[in-house]
Order: structure tokens, then C-alpha cells, then sequence
């Protein structure tokens, strides 16, 4: 079913929306994906806060351009769907690893701000940890110290009760 002007228009209006907000786009050839494994994919991107589209390539072209995602116009070529996330991470995980447990899902590329990636580079941020679990990681740093620290100042009263109790036992033995 074809879509009419006006009706392009709102679809692009709504990328256009998405594209503002996002950090990274990548795109996938689904080329011999059937519904079930779409609802699957589309399903994992929306737990995941992944902005998941079908579009044709001129209304993504129309969509990106004037962004910082602009470059990317030279990679839309063939049967696409584009994953728009505000996580640069998020859409570079779901689509990859959706695609190493389905082959006919296959990546094309992607772009961060201002940088063109292709599949290799797609696949390289896919690998890399989630805003999440960096904040997560880093948050263990930070306490680390203060835990250590804690940890001796207890040390102080516990040595001393066993030193007590060590006393006591050694009255009551004798």
C-alpha cells in the first residue's frame, strides 16, 4: 500500500522526531526476515528503548537530512530497517545480536554523531558495555575505597573482643 503525501509527510515528521533525540542509527538489510521473527526483533528493541522502523530510503534520506546523522545517506541502498536509539549502544546491541542468531538479518552499517560506521564498526560498538553498566562499573570504582576503608575501621573493635574473649577463655581454663 502506497503512502499518500500528507502521510509521508507525518511518517518523516515522526523519524525526524526520533532522529533528534537519538545517539546512534543502524541499519539491516531484512531481506527474508518472516513476521514472526520481526515481531521478535521488534519486541527486543522495544524492551530495550530502540526506536525500530521499516522506511523507505528516501524518506529516511529526507529525514536525516540537516543532522548529524547525515552522512549515513550513502548507505541506504536496498530493503532496510533502521534502529534509532538514544542509547549509542542500545540499537547496535539488539540488531547484532539478532542478527548472530539470524542470518538473514543482515547489517549494513550505522552512524554515531558526525561518524559513518560499517559493519565491522556496527559490530565493534555492539561489543562495547552499555551506559548502564559503565555507570555501574564506575559506581564500584568510587566505592571500593570507602568499603576497603570501612572494612579496617571494624577490624579495630573486633580484634579487640577477641582479645577478650581469648582472656576470658584462658580465666575459665585455668
Amino acid at each position: 500500500m502506497s503512502l499518500n503525501r500528507q502521510e509521508k509527510a507525518v511518517v518523516v515528521e515522526e523519524v525526524v522526531a526520533q532522529v533528534a533525540g537519538a545517539q546512534s542509527i543502524v541499519i539491516a538489510e531484512y531481506r527474508g526476515l518472516d513476521v514472526a521473527s520481526v515481531t521478535e526483533l521488534r519486541k527486543k528493541a522495544r524492551e530495550s528503548g530502540v526506536y525500530l522502523r521499516v522506511l523507505k530510503n528516501t524518506l529516511a534520506r529526507r529525514a536525516i537530512t540537516g543532522t548529524a546523522f547525515e552522512g549515513l545517506s550513502e548507505q541506504l541502498v536496498g530493503p532496510l530497517m533502521y534502529g534509532i536509539s538514544t542509547d549509542p549502544v542500545g540499537a547496535a546491541k539488539v540488531m547484532s545480536d539478532f542478527a548472530k542468531a539470524n542470518d538473514k538479518l543482515v547489517l549494513k552499517g550505522g552512524s554515531l554523531p558526525n561518524s559513518v560506521l560499517n559493519q565491522e564498526g556496527v559490530k565493534a560498538l555492539a561489543s562495547m558495555p552499555s551506559r548502564e553498566e559503565l555507570l555501574s562499573k564506575l559506581l564500584g570504582t568510587m566505592q571500593a575505597p570507602i568499603a576497603q576503608f570501612v572494612r579496617t575501621l571494624n577490624e579495630v573493635p573486633t580484634k579487640f573482643v577477641r582479645g577478650l574473649a581469648a582472656v576470658r577463655d584462658q580465666k575459665e581454663a585455668a
